[in-house]
């Protein structure tokens, strides 16, 4: 085999294992699952938000339609309402980044940190390696070389 089908993209640091590779590349992983559940958080806050500033228009629509009572009820109940005890959205958005999210996005750096001295992306940059065809231009390793831990 040529150097260029042993090249990686990021090279593996010295006295890395295999299994610290799969532990680490696993975490960073599920890190990336914790990322996408945290953008369907902002989605709920941003939904939630926008549909309650919607009862604007909906309490004067019940009042222009005659229908006081109803208004005021929603406007008394609903409007503005704590979506979980205590908590509107933005509190609960609060509280999982600074709480949650933030001790899985340290942990995950300091696994890389102790085991991969920082190396992002480890175990992919290892399976472009190994899935690329050499010489074919669509299976370069480049622009990796110097990537940024």
């Amino acid at each position: 085999m040529s150097d260029d089908a042993q090249a990686s993209p990021r090279p593996r640091p010295e006295g890395v294992d295999d299994q610290t590779v799969l532990a680490v590349g696993r975490l960073t992983h599920a890190l990336e699952t914790v990322n996408r559940a945290r953008g369907y958080l902002y989605g709920f806050h941003e939904l939630t938000g926008r549909a309650d500033n919607e009862l604007d228009e909906v309490l004067q629509l019940f009042r222009d339609a005659g229908h006081d009572e109803f208004a005021a009820k929603l406007e008394r109940d609903l409007l503005g309402r704590n979506v979980i005890d205590d908590r509107w959205t933005f509190q609960i958005v609060d509280d999982y980044d600074t709480g949650y999210y933030a001790l899985f996005t340290d942990l995950e750096q300091e696994a890389r940190d102790t085991f991969c001295q920082g190396v992002r992306h480890l175990r992919e940059a290892e399976m472009k390696r190994d899935r690329r065809t050499p010489g074919d231009p669509n299976h370069t390793l480049k622009p990796d070389k110097d990537h940024p831990k």
